[in-house]
């Protein structure tokens, strides 16, 4: 079957998509009622905790405002490469869109982009929908729209907005591979699939994946010659090998961060129930843990119709169905699933590829419609077809009563559109004359007003009911307002970068505080958090989530120290979070003198010297250089008359039960003796509840432990200062049941503590620089051992003193490191982010191989009569 080259109103369609994408995402937003519609948030899960900031961290790097550069963030986990997170999260060309935004509108800024992503990738199917096949104009918009409102883009995509951009590239990859097959615009499809490749390469990936086997049925379809197809295929994969090639500097230092990464979290692939998955082919249809695959039912019923559709052609009938099932178990199989997501687990919502299957049920809709209307038929079965899915989606749980009536109402606005749709050509059949034309206008007026409405009306109510359930599955964060303007505040007052770092404090806001509030503390969440930085810092007592990606400020002296943090702020409970009572007046700021970013130690000794143990206490310590903590004996009394049972295995400690549902019980204490004045602190990384200093020696200060058996550690806390009996008093809350480990409690001389800061400082830098990826320092003369720097020795680093050649650099107890002589008085350290190199020289071959094949192709048209 040969396929002739289709024309028709591709920007007419493109627009229409897009408008109808914007109304239904605007209007759901208003019957929601969120952000910024209403007073509900949309700062869900990672849109609160890592893209909102990381977005606020480029409207800083673009204004000049950032601590960093591209290749280092300095305010992020005491300093951590860049490049990987700006290649995952950052890159999408509309990302840049934030510049034209004040700072703290970040919230509507990412919305808008959203807004337009959606809007983009509606425009971009209808315009493929119009290249596959001719056909009505405004049938390709509404499709179009389908595509843009699917259930993967309003329930998934909608607070992972760089996802968005693999849903824009998907029709467009497929549109290069239509370019390819006629070989035309070479040049540009190489940069079509560069651009999808750097916006956001995880989605990319998924789409190049699909866009593939879609190539590859329209080739078998044309019925080419088997040298002409042959050639087709090859065209292609030059195109999109050079594209990648050319996306290359960013896509492999994305690849090497993840290789650096902490392992984190991972689950093993369960595939959803029949009944689950065919449910969320209805409209206002949610779960966080299966496939999203809503794309309408007017596109549904006309993907259903297909195979009895006798106006398209056998083969037509056939292949796409056929492809649109393969995809479908390929979903549900745990090989075919790794391979959707490029080997690896996916962390979180697992679904990650719906959008093709939508993509290409959207695209079997066309081709149905493209061949005219559906005859009452082919719409009786596709009818059948979906009474029978409705039939069995009805044994889920993810059926709620609401969807009932809005499935009845969409199904009968789609069935009569249709059919009045299939009308129109009879009306002009049978009259030919201006009347038949006439009458057949209306009609097909009449059935674009129903079939746009139906989508509108079922797409909002699909988005809407996806919004508000999220926002009782999952933590979400307030957006900007007036907590962020005091903490802003606080740190530009007391920020002293790169004198000493300021930590925007213990209780946090969202995971990225530094990003979105200012300051340099420890706090950093990514899927490219380094394993050294998670593993040193949850050695020192630090607290994390997410399985280890999401590190949080840990408020300890010592630690403030080693690390350099001259100026902590101190803020009361975020009262939207409401996980504790509130407590505490407003916005406050500590300071503390302490050593340099840059220290000297003695060297250690060969073999590398004691590496970290099971006591944070003591981790500390060995980092200092000093002992400066008690650690006592203690004594814990459940409050219940009996002993504390002991856990044994990875998690050794005293378990503590829940408190009761219901009633009043005796809360359980620890008991110990230090050394009056020193500061108490509490270690219990698997502890859930509050602890609290009994006495007037506590200050108020209560510790907030949040620990999770396999997503979350608590932090260690301070809990004030021994009393002048010597006697201390620890009172415990849980909220579940709980460990208390052997050498929970610390008790710090400040005065040594004192003492050992002003050694370092005295023997430290006395001057420090920092511009990006590179960090410099003057040193006393005659300075031997060790130059520590107060920043974890991720990969990349490379130092050199005085005038000799840079090398990588040490590692001290997971912090960078260069030896001395007593001869250098200047230390350089440069950051070179792994895998850009190998990125640099794959792009530039790209780049020269696609000059020279631009070249080639200009002279062999010249050439050619």
């Amino acid at each position: 079957m040969r396929l002739s080259r289709p024309t028709g109103p591709r920007p007419t369609a493109a627009l229409l998509a897009a408008a109808i994408t914007l109304t239904a995402l605007c209007a759901a937003g208003a019957v929601a009622r969120t952000y910024p519609f209403g007073p509900r948030t949309r700062s869900i899960n990672d849109l609160g905790n890592q893209y909102l900031p990381y977005h606020a961290h480029l409207w800083d790097l673009l204004h000049g405002r950032a601590d960093g550069g591209l290749l280092v963030n300095w305010q992020s986990g005491f300093g951590t490469g860049f490049l990987p997170d700006l290649g995952t999260y950052l890159s999408s060309p509309f990302a840049l869109l934030v510049g034209v935004f004040p700072r703290d509108e970040i919230d509507l800024a990412v919305y808008v982009i959203t807004l337009l992503k959606s809007a983009c990738a509606g425009a971009a199917m209808a315009w493929l929908l119009l290249t596959l096949r001719s056909g009505r104009w405004w049938a390709a918009g509404l499709l179009g729209a389908s595509y843009a409102l699917c259930g993967w883009s309003v329930a998934d995509a909608a607070y992972n907005p760089m996802w968005l951009d693999g849903l824009i590239a998907l029709p467009l990859l497929c549109l290069v591979g239509e370019w390819t097959r006629h070989d035309r615009h070479r040049t540009l499809g190489v940069l079509v699939v560069a651009l999808a490749w750097i916006a956001n390469f995880y989605t990319a990936y998924m789409a190049t994946a699909a866009a593939c086997p879609v190539l590859l049925l329209r080739l078998l379809l044309a019925g080419l010659p088997r040298r002409r197809a042959l050639a087709a295929v090859g065209r292609t994969g030059a195109t999109f090998a050079l594209g990648i090639g050319l996306a290359a500097p960013l896509v492999t230092v994305v690849y090497f961060g993840t290789t650096h990464a902490s392992p984190g979290r991972f689950t093993w692939f369960a595939p959803v129930t029949g009944e689950d998955l065919l449910a969320r082919l209805l409209p206002a249809t949610y779960s966080f843990g299966s496939p999203a695959v809503f794309v309408g039912t007017t596109a549904l019923l006309l993907a259903l119709a297909l195979p009895f559709h006798r106006a398209a052609p056998r083969q037509v009938r056939i292949a796409w169905p056929v492809l649109v099932l393969a995809v479908t178990l390929s979903m549900q199989w745990q090989p075919t699933h790794l391979a959707w997501h490029a080997f690896t687990t996916p962390q979180g919502s697992s679904y990650r590829q719906a959008f093709v299957l939508c993509a290409l049920l959207v695209i079997a809709a066309w081709h149905t419609l493209s061949y005219g209307p559906p005859d009452r038929r082919a719409l009786g079965a596709a009818a059948g077809l979906l009474v029978l899915i409705a039939a069995v989606a009805s044994r889920s749980g993810l059926i709620r009563p609401f969807v009932w009536p809005i499935l009845l109402v969409a199904v009968t606005a789609a069935l009569v559109g249709l059919l009045l749709l299939g009308r129109t050509a009879d009306a002009r059949g049978a009259d030919p004359r201006r009347t038949g034309v006439r009458r057949g206008a209306v009609l097909t007026g009449c059935a674009a007003v129903l079939l746009i409405g139906a989508q509108l009306g079922e797409a909002t109510a699909t988005s809407a009911v996806a919004a508000r359930l999220r926002l009782g599955g999952m933590d979400d964060y307030a957006p900007w307002g007036p907590r962020q303007d005091q903490q802003t505040e606080a740190i530009a007052h007391a920020d002293g970068w790169p004198r000493y770092r300021t930590d925007p404090g213990r209780e946090q806001t969202v995971g990225n505080d530094p990003l979105m509030v200012g300051g340099q503390g420890a706090q950093y969440y990514s899927s490219h958090t380094s394993d050294v930085l998670s593993s040193t810092l949850t050695a020192l007592g630090g607290g994390w989530t997410s399985g280890g990606r999401s590190l949080q400020s840990l408020d300890n002296a010592v630690t403030d120290v080693i690390f350099s943090v001259g100026a902590r702020v101190h803020t009361p409970p975020d009262p939207h979070q409401n996980w504790f009572p509130q407590d505490g007046t407003g916005v406050t700021v500590t300071r503390q003198d302490v050593p340099p970013l840059v220290t000297v130690r003695p060297a250690d000794p060969p073999g590398g010297g004691s590496a970290y143990g099971p006591s944070p206490y003591r981790n500390q310590e060995l980092l200092l250089g000093t002992r400066v903590y008690t650690l006592p004996r203690f004594t814990l009394d459940t409050g219940t008359g009996q002993p504390p049972a002991r856990a044994h295995g990875k998690r050794p400690g005293l378990r503590l039960d829940a408190p009761p549902a219901t009633g009043t019980a005796p809360e359980p204490t620890l008991t110990a003796r230090c050394t009056p004045g020193d500061e108490v602190y509490l270690w219990a990384p698997h502890f859930a509840g509050t602890a609290r200093l009994s006495g007037a020696a506590a200050d108020g200060l209560t510790g907030r432990f949040r620990s999770d058996p396999s997503t979350k550690i608590a932090a260690m806390q301070r809990l004030g200062t021994v009393p002048a009996t010597g006697r201390l008093v620890i009172d415990l809350s849980p909220n579940r049941p709980s460990l208390i480990p052997d050498g929970a409690v610390g008790c710090l001389d400040t005065a040594r503590l004192r003492r050992t800061a002003d050694r370092l400082k005295a023997t430290g830098a006395t001057e420090v620089t920092v511009s990006d990826g590179t960090l410099r320092a003057r040193l006393p003369s005659g300075s031997k051992g060790i130059a520590v720097v107060a920043a974890p020795r991720i990969a990349g680093w490379r130092c050199s003193t005085g005038t000799a050649a840079a090398v990588p650099a040490s590692d001290h107890h997971g912090l960078l490191a260069v030896p001395l002589d007593g001869s250098s008085t200047s230390l350089t350290c440069t950051f070179h982010p792994p895998g850009l190199r190998l990125g640099t020289t794959v792009g530039a071959a790209s780049l020269l191989a696609l000059l020279l094949w631009a070249a080639a192709t200009a002279l062999h048209r010249r050439r050619r009569p």
